[in-house]
């Protein structure tokens, strides 16, 4: 079994040393402003221009759809190699090249003139944003946190829902009028690079054991953490798998399944909201206002969810979050002014706040953080494929029936029989320990 143990010559930093409270908690800052800044290549952002690519590209919604999910499952394909070079050159290296190519890529959105043009934008911000950026945010968050990881990643959750899925949207919704989509891109372009990118490079820091000291700020590594059965092995006793080991067992697909089956359906309805809205005869403005419900339980999900990481298990969240997503698909149709698309707001919400704290949580709790990365990055790269499948198919029904009924009350059994499933799981076991 592999350990993660403190380096007999670690790494000195006035910042990381000398700081009067844990610096885990600098991380925790650094790391939220970095998943926030994934917005310019979240669905919940690019629903926003949908309409401008539509109307001055003159192409159509299936058009975009399928470039969208081309683009998206191209983008995922490099998800296990960018796992893998934050394993070995680490969290801060990464961070930075990533922003710097995020940042080129918003920049090039704004100078797209066709339907290929377009394609190639959607390759780059979804990889870039959506999951390169979430990836090395989410782990270096991992790498610092282990017995209050739960709590800590609930606490990100919280700021990335109210600030990206909250604000975001409406921040596009406001600057689109007055400066055009073009020119807006351009902006959160010079934001990655001029912002983003030197609070990667001061900020970011890789582990706690290259600077000789301990996840949690623990001074001692004989800690215990209360687990899902009770007691857990220490930190000294922590398991980690690799990669190769990690998906040799039920756990780790019936996960990546039902996380996938998620992004893929959620995706599918963030992406066409303002047209489904717009069927159930509400303005593409409430749309975007739509998200403050949305922002707002996902918050609080994902805040009360990590605070029960470690007392109920996440089989049991991943039910909870697959069943609400089974509703939301068919709530959907039948949006209308009120209390209806309210709740549907909420719903969604609640989804989506389940779901990170699950994904951000299962793979360090169940597999270690030394093969952390290219546990996480295989796991993307399903998870933001699949992502890429949700918006074509409505899309496309769309289209060719005119309404999106028929094809969501289909779709939402999907959800409903993955979370049967991930009732039947448990952590994974060695071989040894069977």
């Amino acid at each position: 079994m592999e350990k993660l143990r403190l380096t007999s010559q670690p790494r000195y930093s006035s910042l990381v040393n000398n700081s009067h409270l844990y610096y885990g908690w600098i991380i925790l800052l650094a790391a939220t402003f970095g998943m926030i800044m994934t917005s310019p290549g979240q669905t919940y952002a690019v629903s926003i221009f949908i309409e401008h690519f539509i109307r001055d590209l003159d192409i159509n919604r299936s058009v975009v759809s399928t470039l969208y999910t081309i683009g998206t499952l191209i983008g995922s394909f490099a998800l296990p190699f960018v796992g893998r070079q934050i394993d070995r050159r680490g969290a801060r290296f990464m961070v930075v090249v990533i922003s710097a190519a995020f940042g080129l890529a918003c920049i090039y959105m704004g100078t797209v003139r066709n339907a290929l043009m377009l394609g190639i934008g959607f390759v780059a911000i979804r990889m870039l944003g959506q999951g390169s950026l979430s990836l090395v945010s989410t782990n270096v968050i991992n790498q610092w946190w282990v017995q209050r990881r739960g709590v800590v990643l609930g606490i990100s959750g919280m700021a990335t829902a109210l600030i990206g899925v909250g604000a975001f949207p409406n921040l596009l919704n406001w600057l689109i009028p007055l400066y055009g989509w073009r020119a807006t891109y351009m902006v959160l372009g010079a934001l990655l690079i001029l912002v983003m990118l030197p609070v990667g490079y001061f900020f970011y820091q890789n582990r706690p054991e290259d600077f000789g000291l301990l996840p949690d700020g623990r001074q001692s590594e004989r800690a215990t953490t209360k687990g899902e059965h009770g007691a857990t092995p220490s930190y000294v006793a922590e398991e980690n798998w690799t990669l190769q080991e990690a998906i040799r067992t039920p756990i780790y697909w019936v996960f990546t399944a039902g996380l996938a089956s998620i992004s893929m359906l959620g995706t599918g309805l963030t992406f066409h909201m303002v047209s489904i809205f717009a069927d159930a005869g509400l303005d593409a403005g409430l749309a975007a206002a739509a998200f403050v419900p949305v922002a707002t339980t996902q918050a609080l999900t994902n805040l009360g969810s990590g605070f029960l990481v470690e007392r109920i298990r996440l089989r049991t969240l991943l039910a909870l979050a697959l069943t609400l997503q089974a509703l939301a698909l068919w709530l959907a149709p039948h949006l209308g002014p009120g209390w209806f698309a309210l709740l549907y707001g909420l719903n969604l919400g609640a989804v989506f706040g389940l779901q990170r704290t699950v994904s951000s949580v299962a793979w360090a709790k169940y597999f270690g953080r030394l093969h952390l990365g290219a546990i996480a990055g295989f796991s993307s790269t399903i998870l933001v494929g699949a992502s890429a499948l949700g918006p074509m198919p409505m899309g496309i029904a769309r289209d060719l029936l005119g309404s999106y009924t028929t094809t969501l009350n289909l779709l939402g059994f999907i959800p409903l029989v993955l979370a049967g499933a991930s009732l039947f799981v448990d952590r994974p076991q060695r071989r040894e320990e069977q």
